[in-house]
Protein backbone atom coordinates (compact mmCIF):
# COMPACT_ATOMS: atom_id res chain seq x y z
CA UNK A 1 0.00 0.00 0.00
CA UNK A 2 1.64 2.98 -1.24
CA UNK A 3 0.92 6.50 0.56
CA UNK A 4 2.46 9.93 1.33
CA UNK A 5 3.61 10.77 4.49
CA UNK A 6 4.59 14.02 6.38
CA UNK A 7 7.69 13.46 8.67
CA UNK A 8 7.49 15.97 11.64
CA UNK A 9 11.20 16.61 13.38
CA UNK A 10 13.01 19.31 14.31
CA UNK A 11 15.98 16.99 13.87
CA UNK A 12 17.25 16.80 9.99
CA UNK A 13 19.20 12.92 10.96
CA UNK A 14 16.12 12.39 12.63
CA UNK A 15 14.10 13.01 9.35
CA UNK A 16 16.35 11.52 7.07
CA UNK A 17 16.47 8.09 8.77
CA UNK A 18 12.46 7.94 8.93
CA UNK A 19 12.63 9.19 4.66
CA UNK A 20 14.78 6.60 4.28
CA UNK A 21 13.12 3.83 5.84
CA UNK A 22 9.85 4.43 4.45
CA UNK A 23 10.92 5.56 1.20
CA UNK A 24 12.20 1.84 0.71
CA UNK A 25 8.94 0.43 1.53
CA UNK A 26 7.78 2.48 -1.14
CA UNK A 27 6.14 5.69 0.70
CA UNK A 28 6.57 8.84 -0.28
CA UNK A 29 7.74 11.36 2.29
CA UNK A 30 7.23 15.08 2.71
CA UNK A 31 9.00 16.74 5.79
CA UNK A 32 8.66 19.54 7.90
CA UNK A 33 10.80 20.85 10.60
CA UNK A 34 8.16 22.22 13.42
CA UNK A 35 4.95 22.72 13.98
CA UNK A 36 3.78 25.75 12.06
CA UNK A 37 5.73 23.89 9.34
CA UNK A 38 4.25 21.29 9.58
CA UNK A 39 -0.02 22.39 9.57
CA UNK A 40 1.19 23.97 6.09
CA UNK A 41 3.21 20.79 4.21
CA UNK A 42 -0.24 19.18 5.67
CA UNK A 43 -2.32 21.50 3.91
CA UNK A 44 -0.39 21.68 0.71
CA UNK A 45 0.45 17.99 0.23
CA UNK A 46 -2.69 16.53 1.81
CA UNK A 47 -0.75 13.53 3.46
CA UNK A 48 -2.18 10.01 4.22
CA UNK A 49 -0.89 10.02 7.77
CA UNK A 50 1.42 12.22 10.00
CA UNK A 51 4.81 11.13 11.79
CA UNK A 52 5.17 13.57 14.57
CA UNK A 53 8.07 14.32 17.17
CA UNK A 54 6.86 15.58 20.01
CA UNK A 55 10.32 17.88 21.56
CA UNK A 56 10.04 20.66 19.24
CA UNK A 57 10.88 23.90 20.12
CA UNK A 58 8.49 26.53 19.61
CA UNK A 59 5.34 24.22 19.35
CA UNK A 60 5.81 20.98 20.58
CA UNK A 61 4.12 17.87 19.21
CA UNK A 62 0.93 18.20 21.27
CA UNK A 63 -0.26 21.45 20.35
CA UNK A 64 0.72 20.61 16.89
CA UNK A 65 -1.40 17.66 17.00
CA UNK A 66 -4.07 19.44 18.94
CA UNK A 67 -3.88 22.44 15.62
CA UNK A 68 -4.31 19.21 12.97
CA UNK A 69 -7.08 17.87 14.69
CA UNK A 70 -9.11 21.14 15.45
CA UNK A 71 -8.72 22.05 11.48
CA UNK A 72 -12.13 20.49 9.50
CA UNK A 73 -9.70 20.15 6.55
CA UNK A 74 -6.82 18.23 8.25
CA UNK A 75 -8.54 16.19 11.07
CA UNK A 76 -9.51 13.06 9.00
CA UNK A 77 -5.08 12.42 8.83
CA UNK A 78 -4.17 9.86 11.08
CA UNK A 79 -1.67 11.30 13.28
CA UNK A 80 1.46 8.80 14.79
CA UNK A 81 3.17 10.64 17.63
CA UNK A 82 7.10 9.05 17.67
CA UNK A 83 9.16 10.48 20.74
CA UNK A 84 11.79 9.06 23.07
CA UNK A 85 9.30 9.79 25.76
CA UNK A 86 7.81 7.51 27.32
CA UNK A 87 6.08 8.16 30.62
CA UNK A 88 2.29 7.00 30.65
CA UNK A 89 1.28 10.56 31.57
CA UNK A 90 3.11 11.23 28.30
CA UNK A 91 1.22 8.12 26.04
CA UNK A 92 -1.93 9.90 27.44
CA UNK A 93 -1.59 13.53 26.93
CA UNK A 94 -0.89 12.74 23.12
CA UNK A 95 -4.01 10.49 22.69
CA UNK A 96 -5.84 12.67 24.02
CA UNK A 97 -4.85 15.72 21.83
CA UNK A 98 -5.76 13.76 19.12
CA UNK A 99 -2.63 11.50 17.91
CA UNK A 100 -4.28 7.83 16.76
CA UNK A 101 -0.61 6.37 18.03
CA UNK A 102 2.17 6.62 20.01
CA UNK A 103 5.43 4.81 19.18
CA UNK A 104 8.47 5.48 21.27
CA UNK A 105 12.55 6.14 19.86
CA UNK A 106 13.95 3.83 18.62
CA UNK A 107 11.13 2.59 16.38
CA UNK A 108 11.30 -1.03 15.73
CA UNK A 109 10.28 -1.10 12.19
CA UNK A 110 8.40 -3.82 12.12
CA UNK A 111 6.21 -2.24 14.84
CA UNK A 112 6.06 0.94 12.92
CA UNK A 113 4.43 -0.25 9.52
CA UNK A 114 2.22 -2.62 11.18
CA UNK A 115 0.95 0.49 12.56
CA UNK A 116 1.31 2.96 9.81
CA UNK A 117 -0.19 0.33 7.55
CA UNK A 118 -3.27 -0.86 9.66
CA UNK A 119 -4.10 3.42 10.02
CA UNK A 120 -3.64 3.60 6.16
CA UNK A 121 -6.23 1.07 5.51
CA UNK A 122 -8.82 2.87 7.98
CA UNK A 123 -8.21 6.42 6.08
CA UNK A 124 -9.01 4.46 2.99
CA UNK A 125 -12.28 4.00 3.93
CA UNK A 126 -13.16 7.35 5.80
CA UNK A 127 -11.65 9.33 2.63
CA UNK A 128 -14.22 7.19 0.09
CA UNK A 129 -17.16 8.39 2.96
CA UNK A 130 -15.85 11.68 2.74
CA UNK A 131 -15.29 11.92 -1.22
CA UNK A 132 -19.03 11.12 -1.50
CA UNK A 133 -20.33 13.19 1.47
CA UNK A 134 -18.17 16.15 0.49
CA UNK A 135 -20.82 18.94 0.55
CA UNK A 136 -21.22 18.63 4.42
CA UNK A 137 -18.81 18.74 6.96
CA UNK A 138 -19.60 17.11 10.42
CA UNK A 139 -18.07 18.85 13.36
CA UNK A 140 -16.11 16.18 15.42
CA UNK A 141 -16.87 18.11 18.23
CA UNK A 142 -20.38 17.66 18.39
CA UNK A 143 -19.76 14.17 18.88
CA UNK A 144 -20.12 11.71 21.55
CA UNK A 145 -17.41 11.05 23.73
CA UNK A 146 -18.94 7.51 25.67
CA UNK A 147 -20.06 4.62 23.93
CA UNK A 148 -21.18 0.72 24.49
CA UNK A 149 -17.88 -1.41 25.09
CA UNK A 150 -17.42 -5.38 25.01
CA UNK A 151 -14.62 -6.31 26.77
CA UNK A 152 -13.76 -9.85 25.22
CA UNK A 153 -11.87 -12.06 28.36
CA UNK A 154 -12.20 -15.99 29.49
CA UNK A 155 -10.52 -14.74 32.95
CA UNK A 156 -13.43 -13.31 34.74
CA UNK A 157 -11.43 -11.87 37.31
CA UNK A 158 -8.91 -10.34 34.98
CA UNK A 159 -11.79 -9.43 32.61
CA UNK A 160 -13.49 -7.17 35.36
CA UNK A 161 -10.89 -5.62 35.92
CA UNK A 162 -10.77 -4.20 32.63
CA UNK A 163 -14.49 -3.51 32.45
CA UNK A 164 -13.84 -1.21 35.78
CA UNK A 165 -11.14 0.83 33.88
CA UNK A 166 -14.07 2.25 31.86
CA UNK A 167 -15.87 5.41 33.73
CA UNK A 168 -19.02 7.21 32.78
CA UNK A 169 -20.25 8.12 30.06
CA UNK A 170 -18.60 4.50 28.76
CA UNK A 171 -20.76 1.63 29.39
CA UNK A 172 -18.88 -1.77 28.95
CA UNK A 173 -19.87 -5.31 29.57
CA UNK A 174 -18.07 -8.56 30.04
CA UNK A 175 -18.11 -11.57 28.14
CA UNK A 176 -16.60 -14.85 28.49
CA UNK A 177 -17.44 -16.72 25.36
CA UNK A 178 -16.64 -16.18 21.65
CA UNK A 179 -20.45 -16.03 20.82
CA UNK A 180 -21.93 -14.27 23.11
CA UNK A 181 -19.38 -11.51 22.31
CA UNK A 182 -19.81 -12.01 18.26
CA UNK A 183 -23.80 -11.16 19.55
CA UNK A 184 -23.14 -7.98 21.38
CA UNK A 185 -21.03 -6.68 19.10
CA UNK A 186 -23.47 -6.00 16.74
CA UNK A 187 -24.48 -3.37 19.30
CA UNK A 188 -21.20 -2.03 20.36
CA UNK A 189 -19.26 1.12 20.02
CA UNK A 190 -16.14 -0.53 20.48
CA UNK A 191 -14.81 -4.44 21.40
CA UNK A 192 -11.85 -4.99 23.40
CA UNK A 193 -10.21 -8.51 22.87
CA UNK A 194 -7.78 -9.89 24.91
CA UNK A 195 -5.17 -11.16 23.04
CA UNK A 196 -2.89 -13.03 25.86
CA UNK A 197 -5.55 -15.57 26.96
CA UNK A 198 -4.66 -19.21 25.64
CA UNK A 199 -7.80 -20.39 26.76
CA UNK A 200 -9.70 -19.00 23.40
CA UNK A 201 -8.30 -17.63 20.25
CA UNK A 202 -8.35 -14.00 20.00
CA UNK A 203 -7.46 -13.38 16.88
CA UNK A 204 -10.07 -15.39 15.23
CA UNK A 205 -12.85 -14.07 17.15
CA UNK A 206 -11.46 -10.70 15.83
CA UNK A 207 -11.44 -12.31 11.83
CA UNK A 208 -15.02 -12.93 12.75
CA UNK A 209 -15.64 -9.99 13.76
CA UNK A 210 -14.61 -8.44 10.84
CA UNK A 211 -15.88 -10.43 8.14
CA UNK A 212 -19.54 -10.43 10.13
CA UNK A 213 -21.67 -7.60 8.14
CA UNK A 214 -22.94 -5.90 10.79
CA UNK A 215 -19.62 -5.49 12.69
CA UNK A 216 -17.12 -4.71 9.81
CA UNK A 217 -17.32 -1.40 10.70
CA UNK A 218 -16.91 -2.21 14.48
CA UNK A 219 -13.26 -0.71 16.10
CA UNK A 220 -10.98 -3.69 18.26
CA UNK A 221 -8.96 -2.73 20.74
CA UNK A 222 -6.44 -5.66 21.24
CA UNK A 223 -4.55 -6.65 24.41
CA UNK A 224 -1.38 -8.07 23.94
CA UNK A 225 2.01 -8.18 25.58
CA UNK A 226 4.71 -5.50 25.28
CA UNK A 227 7.19 -8.23 24.09
CA UNK A 228 5.35 -10.25 22.07
CA UNK A 229 5.47 -8.36 18.69
CA UNK A 230 4.42 -11.15 16.41
CA UNK A 231 1.07 -11.04 17.73
CA UNK A 232 0.99 -7.45 17.72
CA UNK A 233 1.79 -7.20 13.76
CA UNK A 234 -0.57 -10.16 13.23
CA UNK A 235 -3.61 -8.76 15.00
CA UNK A 236 -3.45 -5.08 13.23
CA UNK A 237 -2.69 -7.24 9.88
CA UNK A 238 -6.09 -8.80 10.62
CA UNK A 239 -7.67 -5.97 10.98
CA UNK A 240 -7.44 -5.42 14.68
CA UNK A 241 -8.12 -0.97 14.84
CA UNK A 242 -5.46 -0.82 17.51
CA UNK A 243 -3.46 -2.30 20.68
CA UNK A 244 -2.84 -1.67 24.19
CA UNK A 245 0.35 -3.32 25.88
CA UNK A 246 0.59 -5.04 29.27
CA UNK A 247 0.66 -4.08 31.82
CA UNK A 248 -2.41 -2.15 31.43
CA UNK A 249 -2.79 1.55 32.41
CA UNK A 250 -6.56 2.62 33.14
CA UNK A 251 -6.16 6.13 31.61
CA UNK A 252 -4.14 5.18 28.62
CA UNK A 253 -6.98 2.04 27.67
CA UNK A 254 -9.59 5.25 28.68
CA UNK A 255 -7.64 7.42 26.13
CA UNK A 256 -7.43 4.99 23.38
CA UNK A 257 -11.50 4.02 23.79
CA UNK A 258 -11.96 7.44 23.22
CA UNK A 259 -9.93 7.50 19.89
CA UNK A 260 -11.52 4.24 18.46
CA UNK A 261 -15.34 5.95 19.66
CA UNK A 262 -14.74 8.96 18.39
CA UNK A 263 -13.43 7.94 15.16
CA UNK A 264 -16.76 5.54 14.76
CA UNK A 265 -18.68 8.17 15.26
CA UNK A 266 -17.16 10.29 12.72
CA UNK A 267 -17.53 7.55 10.20
CA UNK A 268 -21.53 6.55 11.22
CA UNK A 269 -22.25 10.35 10.88
CA UNK A 270 -20.71 10.38 7.45
CA UNK A 271 -22.09 7.26 6.23
CA UNK A 272 -25.33 8.65 7.79
CA UNK A 273 -25.25 11.53 5.93
CA UNK A 274 -24.15 9.66 2.43
CA UNK A 275 -27.61 7.53 3.00
CA UNK A 276 -29.50 10.21 3.49
CA UNK A 277 -28.19 11.94 0.35
CA UNK A 278 -28.72 8.85 -1.26
CA UNK A 279 -32.40 8.97 -0.36
CA UNK A 280 -32.65 12.62 -1.66
CA UNK A 281 -31.04 11.87 -4.93
CA UNK A 282 -34.25 9.35 -5.68
CA UNK A 283 -37.20 11.26 -4.08
CA UNK A 284 -39.34 13.83 -4.34
CA UNK A 285 -38.54 16.19 -1.64
CA UNK A 286 -42.43 17.92 -1.64
CA UNK A 287 -44.35 14.23 -1.67
CA UNK A 288 -42.06 11.79 -0.49
CA UNK A 289 -42.41 9.47 -3.53
CA UNK A 290 -39.44 8.51 -6.08
CA UNK A 291 -38.76 11.28 -8.13
CA UNK A 292 -38.72 11.14 -12.03
CA UNK A 293 -35.21 10.09 -12.73
CA UNK A 294 -35.76 6.73 -10.31
CA UNK A 295 -39.18 6.12 -11.75
CA UNK A 296 -37.93 6.35 -15.62
CA UNK A 297 -34.84 4.26 -14.42
CA UNK A 298 -37.20 2.01 -13.00
CA UNK A 299 -39.50 1.75 -16.73
CA UNK A 300 -36.18 0.86 -18.31
CA UNK A 301 -35.69 -2.01 -16.38
CA UNK A 302 -39.13 -3.47 -16.31
CA UNK A 303 -38.83 -3.12 -20.37
CA UNK A 304 -35.02 -5.50 -20.15
CA UNK A 305 -36.93 -7.42 -18.03
CA UNK A 306 -39.58 -7.83 -20.72
CA UNK A 307 -36.92 -8.14 -23.27
CA UNK A 308 -35.69 -11.10 -21.38
CA UNK A 309 -38.15 -13.32 -19.77
CA UNK A 310 -41.42 -11.84 -20.99
CA UNK A 311 -41.88 -10.29 -17.67
CA UNK A 312 -45.00 -8.05 -17.89
CA UNK A 313 -45.65 -5.03 -16.31
CA UNK A 314 -48.58 -1.84 -16.47
CA UNK A 315 -48.00 1.58 -16.07
CA UNK A 316 -50.77 4.30 -15.13
CA UNK A 317 -49.71 7.80 -15.57
CA UNK A 318 -51.97 9.80 -13.03
CA UNK A 319 -52.85 13.95 -13.27
CA UNK A 320 -54.74 15.64 -10.61
CA UNK A 321 -57.59 17.36 -12.14
CA UNK A 322 -58.00 21.21 -12.41
CA UNK A 323 -54.99 21.50 -10.09
CA UNK A 324 -54.16 24.92 -11.19
CA UNK A 325 -57.77 25.69 -10.42
CA UNK A 326 -56.78 24.66 -6.84
CA UNK A 327 -53.69 26.63 -6.65
CA UNK A 328 -56.21 30.09 -8.12
CA UNK A 329 -58.82 29.21 -5.78
CA UNK A 330 -56.75 28.53 -2.07
CA UNK A 331 -52.94 29.06 -3.05
CA UNK A 332 -50.28 27.66 -3.16
CA UNK A 333 -49.77 26.07 -0.01
CA UNK A 334 -53.06 23.99 -0.43
CA UNK A 335 -51.52 23.28 -3.88
CA UNK A 336 -48.99 21.20 -1.46
CA UNK A 337 -50.97 19.89 0.69
CA UNK A 338 -52.97 18.19 -2.05
CA UNK A 339 -50.05 16.74 -3.76
CA UNK A 340 -48.64 15.16 -0.15
CA UNK A 341 -52.38 13.94 0.10
CA UNK A 342 -52.28 12.61 -2.74
CA UNK A 343 -49.36 10.68 -2.37
CA UNK A 344 -50.28 9.68 1.05
CA UNK A 345 -53.72 8.43 -0.25
CA UNK A 346 -51.22 6.66 -3.16
CA UNK A 347 -49.25 5.21 -1.10
CA UNK A 348 -51.99 3.26 1.00
CA UNK A 349 -53.22 1.30 -2.37
CA UNK A 350 -49.89 0.31 -3.59
CA UNK A 351 -48.88 -3.03 -3.30
CA UNK A 352 -45.21 -3.52 -2.26
CA UNK A 353 -44.00 -4.34 -5.25
CA UNK A 354 -45.60 -1.58 -6.85
CA UNK A 355 -43.08 1.72 -7.98
CA UNK A 356 -44.56 5.06 -7.72
CA UNK A 357 -42.98 8.75 -8.24
CA UNK A 358 -43.65 12.02 -9.19
CA UNK A 359 -43.26 12.48 -12.91
CA UNK A 360 -43.84 16.18 -13.17
CA UNK A 361 -45.87 19.03 -11.66
CA UNK A 362 -49.14 17.50 -10.52
CA UNK A 363 -48.41 14.02 -12.79
CA UNK A 364 -47.89 11.11 -11.10
CA UNK A 365 -46.42 7.43 -12.82
CA UNK A 366 -47.06 4.18 -11.80
CA UNK A 367 -45.41 1.12 -12.50
CA UNK A 368 -47.17 -2.26 -11.75
CA UNK A 369 -44.99 -5.04 -11.64
CA UNK A 370 -46.17 -8.52 -13.22
CA UNK A 371 -49.58 -6.54 -14.27
CA UNK A 372 -51.86 -6.51 -17.09
CA UNK A 373 -53.97 -3.92 -18.38
CA UNK A 374 -57.19 -5.19 -16.28
CA UNK A 375 -54.92 -5.00 -13.24
CA UNK A 376 -53.74 -1.70 -13.92
CA UNK A 377 -57.18 -0.44 -14.45
CA UNK A 378 -58.78 -1.77 -11.55
CA UNK A 379 -55.75 -0.36 -9.39
CA UNK A 380 -56.11 3.08 -10.98
CA UNK A 381 -59.56 2.78 -10.40
CA UNK A 382 -59.19 1.86 -6.70
CA UNK A 383 -56.71 5.54 -6.56
CA UNK A 384 -59.27 7.64 -8.46
CA UNK A 385 -62.24 6.80 -5.80
CA UNK A 386 -59.97 7.02 -2.79
CA UNK A 387 -59.47 10.75 -4.38
CA UNK A 388 -62.50 11.80 -5.35
CA UNK A 389 -64.67 9.84 -2.27
CA UNK A 390 -62.77 12.62 1.03
CA UNK A 391 -61.98 16.39 -0.30
CA UNK A 392 -58.44 17.62 1.42
CA UNK A 393 -58.73 20.62 3.75
CA UNK A 394 -57.13 23.66 2.85
CA UNK A 395 -54.45 24.70 5.24
CA UNK A 396 -55.37 27.95 7.24
CA UNK A 397 -58.99 27.70 6.57
CA UNK A 398 -60.02 24.03 6.76
CA UNK A 399 -62.25 24.99 3.84
CA UNK A 400 -62.65 21.32 1.85
CA UNK A 401 -61.19 21.00 -1.38
CA UNK A 402 -62.44 18.86 -3.74
CA UNK A 403 -60.43 16.47 -5.75
CA UNK A 404 -60.72 14.48 -8.55
CA UNK A 405 -57.87 12.76 -11.10
CA UNK A 406 -57.52 11.19 -14.28
CA UNK A 407 -55.34 8.20 -15.31
CA UNK A 408 -54.29 6.72 -18.89
CA UNK A 409 -53.07 3.08 -18.56
CA UNK A 410 -51.30 1.01 -21.06
CA UNK A 411 -48.76 -2.18 -20.84
CA UNK A 412 -45.21 -2.56 -21.99
CA UNK A 413 -44.66 -4.48 -25.34
CA UNK A 414 -41.90 -5.98 -26.80
CA UNK A 415 -39.47 -3.63 -28.92
CA UNK A 416 -40.87 -0.53 -26.67
CA UNK A 417 -38.21 2.26 -25.47
CA UNK A 418 -39.59 4.51 -22.36
CA UNK A 419 -40.84 7.07 -24.70
CA UNK A 420 -43.54 4.43 -26.24
CA UNK A 421 -44.66 3.67 -23.24
CA UNK A 422 -45.44 6.79 -22.04
CA UNK A 423 -46.53 8.11 -24.99
CA UNK A 424 -49.33 5.73 -24.97
CA UNK A 425 -50.10 6.50 -21.23
CA UNK A 426 -50.34 9.80 -22.44
CA UNK A 427 -52.65 9.32 -25.17
CA UNK A 428 -54.88 7.48 -22.36
CA UNK A 429 -54.55 10.13 -19.94
CA UNK A 430 -55.45 13.00 -22.93
CA UNK A 431 -58.66 10.82 -24.26
CA UNK A 432 -59.49 10.46 -20.24
CA UNK A 433 -59.44 14.55 -19.60
CA UNK A 434 -60.78 15.49 -23.09
CA UNK A 435 -63.87 13.24 -22.53
CA UNK A 436 -64.79 14.33 -18.97
CA UNK A 437 -61.98 13.81 -16.52
CA UNK A 438 -62.38 11.99 -12.94
CA UNK A 439 -61.97 8.66 -15.18
CA UNK A 440 -59.53 5.94 -15.85
CA UNK A 441 -58.94 5.06 -19.44
CA UNK A 442 -56.35 2.34 -21.19
CA UNK A 443 -54.82 2.53 -24.06
CA UNK A 444 -56.07 0.60 -26.66
CA UNK A 445 -54.49 0.21 -30.29
CA UNK A 446 -56.30 1.91 -33.46
CA UNK A 447 -57.37 0.29 -36.38
CA UNK A 448 -55.71 0.62 -39.50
Amino acid sequence: MSARILVVDDIETNRRLLEARLSAEYFEVVEAADGLSAIEAARAHEPDLILLDIMMPGMDGFETCRRLKADPALRHIPVVMVTALDQREHRIKGLEAGADEFLTKPVDDVALFARVRSLLRLKVVMDELRLRESETEVESDALTLGGRIVVASTDGAAGQRIVDMFEAPFQARLTCEPLETLRHARTADLVVIDLTTARFDGLRLAARIRSDAETRQTPILGIVDSDDRAAMVRALDLGVTDVILRPLDPGEMQARARTQVRRKAYADALRDRLEESLEMAVTDALTGLHNRRYVVSRLRQNLDALERSGEAFAVALIDIDHFKRINDSWGHQAGDAVLKGFADRLRRELRAIDIAGRYGGEEFLILFAGADADDALEASERFRAAMAREPFQAPGSGEPVAVTVSAGITVGEAGDDVEDVIARADAALYEAKSSGRNQVIAWRRRAA
